[in-house]
């Protein structure tokens, strides 16, 4: 069932397309499906935003949950290899927006995890690239069914480690999980001087 309530505003953030934020906007590419219009930055605001932003092009909205398709062993390595969002040497970044099919939620949740990591190693290819590699994932299917997504992806790093992460999206891109994405967005962005 989708959550009708908000949810709570810590855990709720909104991407803003427009012209102000400290990421300025590299490029924007359609991978799958339509892509997004082109601002000039990116501003992430956490919070219930009542309206859009004056000269927003666009806002999408998720919120961070619990680990979905992860076991107690793959959790715990996560964890003590992951590093935090923020990071002073982190000013590339990517927003990769994604709606799956239909045909993948019809899936029951063990027929997904074995999709997700048993055919497609998700968990396993990312675990190669931390900490180099920051990420946050935002569910949108949990707002109400009024998202054009149902994650969005943000991810940090260093201009050194620009090589590995597209190796890991080039991965993840050839896995039997993306036969089952119907839109996905690249966006691509440069963190500016303060």
């Amino acid at each position: 069932m989708i959550a009708t309530n908000p949810p709570t505003t810590d855990r709720l953030f909104n991407f803003i397309g427009g012209h102000n934020g400290p990421w300025r906007v590299e490029r924007i590419q359609a991978v799958i499906g339509d892509s997004l219009s082109t601002p000039s930055h990116l501003a992430i605001q956490p919070g219930l935003i009542p309206f859009p932003p004056a000269g927003s092009s666009w806002v999408l909205r998720g919120i961070t949950s619990n680990d979905r398709y992860v076991i107690r062993e793959e959790k715990i390595e996560l964890v003590s290899k992951q590093e935090g969002l923020g990071r002073d040497a982190s000013v590339r970044a990517a927003l990769i927006p994604i709606r799956k099919t239909p045909a993948w939620w019809a899936l029951t949740q063990d027929e997904r995890r074995e999709i997700f990591e048993a055919q497609s190693h998700h968990i396993a290819l990312g675990m190669k690239f931390l900490p180099a590699i920051a990420r946050r994932l935002h569910h949108c299917r949990d707002l109400g069914g009024t998202e054009p997504f149902d994650f969005l992806t943000w991810f940090e790093y260093a201009p050194a480690d620009s090589a590995g992460f597209e190796e890991l999206v080039q991965a993840l891109r050839a896995s039997p999980e993306w036969e089952y994405v119907e839109r996905e967005v690249d966006v691509r962005l440069i963190r500016e001087e303060a």
